[in-house]
This record gives structure tokens, sequence and C-alpha cells, in this order.
């Protein structure tokens, strides 16, 4: 066994460890920290995959953003997940249900994915010396997949209005910015010319 495959087993053994503990560590914050571990291993096999690009994109956007601010977001709030624990019984039948089904669902597509080939059919892209990783996954994004690129977009847009909208609080004491008062007031309005005679001015 060469050195590629023990480092290929010994990082897939250590991401599917970290997905592991992710959902069953009783501590959200060590939750956080094993899936930044299951990151970083995930990244490791991309470098094997000869997917630089899609490594340091799994590092620099999930590792160094996504991740971090999950623990940010851990820490800062103040919740009881004690009481959030009182009722997992009672929703233990459907979440087995559920999960069965999305079990089903993967093996249905793994069977499907290793009977017709990756992507429907069409034989994986191999990097060459003539054309770089990076150019190969543009080419590929914005021409054969180019519509889920842009669905993806949507969806991320969809989302990001939906939290805004969500977080938006109105509260009655506190001082909004009014943009259609501002834009359409007078010059009369907003300013006025006081005469004051020389020496009649308020003095302290």
């Amino acid at each position: 066994m060469n050195l590629i495959a023990i480092a290929f087993y010994l990082m897939a053994a250590v991401t599917l460890v970290s997905g592991l503990m992710v959902i069953t560590a009783k501590n959200p914050v060590h939750s956080v920290l094993y899936l930044i571990l299951a990151f970083f291993s995930a990244a490791g096999l991309f470098v094997l995959l000869g997917a630089e690009f899609l490594a340091m994109l799994l590092v620099v956007v999930y590792v160094g953003a996504v991740a971090v601010l999950f623990l940010f977001v851990v820490m800062m709030l103040d919740v009881d997940f004690v009481k959030l624990r009182q009722g997992f019984a009672n929703y233990l039948p459907i979440g087995i249900v559920v999960g069965a089904v999305l079990m089903f669902e993967l093996i249905m597509i793994s069977i499907a994915v290793a009977e017709k080939g990756a992507a429907a059919g069409n034989q994986p892209l191999v990097a060459s010396a003539s054309e770089s990783n990076i150019k190969m996954i543009g080419h590929a994004l914005y021409s054969t997949y180019v519509y889920l690129f842009e669905a993806a977009g949507f969806v991320l847009l969809v989302a990001m209005i939906g939290a805004i909208v969500l977080t938006l609080r109105t509260r009655p004491n506190v001082k909004r910015q009014d943009i259609h008062s501002q834009v359409t007031r007078r010059r009369k309005d907003a300013v006025e010319i006081v005469p004051v005679k020389t020496g009649e001015g308020i003095s302290e």
C-alpha cells in the first residue's frame, strides 16, 4: 500500500468519524469543532483527487467563514439545550422514518450513478497539462451546469431575503430613517435663516 492510499483511508476515516461526532456530541461548541475537522479532512480528499481549487474553497469558505460563524453564534446564544432535549423521545419515530427514507434515496442514487456513470453518463473531466483545474471547473460550471448554478444563486438570494424578513423587528421607540421624506423635502423645510442684529446675539 502506497502513501497516497494510506493518506486517503486516513482522511476518509477522520471525515466519517468527525461527521458522526458532529451529530452525537452533547456540547454544541464541540460539534462545530468536529465540523471544522471534517471540512479539513474533506479538503485533503479533494487534494488527493487533484481538485486543489475545490479544496481551497472548502477551507477558505466553509472553515474560514461558515464554521467560524456557526461557532460564534453557538457561543453567543443563550440556548437552554436541556429544555430542548426533553421532547426528544416524542419525535424519535418520525425521525427514524425520515432517516430511513433519506437512506433509501441515497442508496438508489448510488446504484444509479454506479450503473450510468458520473453526471448522467458523461465521463468525468480529467485535468491535463494544457488546462488547469480551475479552468476546467469554470468551463463545466458556466457551460454544462450554468442553469443549476443560477438556480443555486437564486435559492441563496431567497434565503437571504427570508432571513432579513424574519429577523426584522419594528420597535416604536426607535428612530428610523425615512428615505422618502429625505429625498422629497424642500429647502425651506430644512433651512431656516434667522436675522440677528449685531450685538444682540446669544452670549454665554
